[in-house]
């Protein structure tokens, strides 16, 4: 079997992933989207909303676990996958190993907070209790697109149109 083969349940996986991150940017958020996914079946989506809620942990990954766990009524994610279009930071990280995740799929590396490969390596730690497994740059060109444009678009923007302090004050 092609390795083209291998990947094509988890490319279209991390589509769906990239749908919740165009839901993001369309927020105005930063475009990052997840999905859990158990037996071939998505059981939890979730896309930044850490401007909307006001939220730091608002991250698409948190959101995408919390809803997984209210399907399975259970903190254990046993059996399934986390797919995100970047590379996740080390609180996303850390709520994978504690919700015992099997597998991470994820697109874009993250140079300044990724915690799977690029920075820090929380997902492979055998000091912790649980380890998992990960594949990366699964759909990358795609995410790293999404979020090139969105900051390119950011830079342009006045600082008092991005700040909301600003406008609410």
């Amino acid at each position: 079997m092609a390795l083209s083969q291998l990947l094509e349940p988890d490319r279209r996986f991390m589509q769906s992933a990239l749908h919740q991150a165009q839901m993001a940017l369309e927020k105005g958020e930063v475009p990052v989207g997840a999905v859990v996914v158990r037996d071939r079946h998505i059981i939890g989506r979730g896309h930044n909303l850490v401007e909307s809620l006001q939220d730091p942990t608002a991250h698409a990954e948190m959101i995408a676990i919390t809803a997984a766990c209210q399907t399975l009524e259970s903190k254990f994610l046993t059996g399934c996958t986390l797919y995100v279009t970047l590379e996740p930071c080390p609180m996303c990280a850390g709520a994978m190993v504690n919700a015992r995740i099997d597998r991470l799929c994820f697109g874009a590396f993250d140079s300044k907070a990724g915690s799977a490969s690029s920075l820090y390596s929380i997902t492979h730690d055998q000091r912790l209790n649980h380890q998992i497994d990960v594949v990366s740059g699964v759909e990358a060109q795609q995410s790293e697109t999404l979020l090139r444009d969105f900051f390119k678009q950011r830079r342009k923007m006045p600082t008092a149109l991005t700040d909301k302090s600003l406008i609410s004050a």
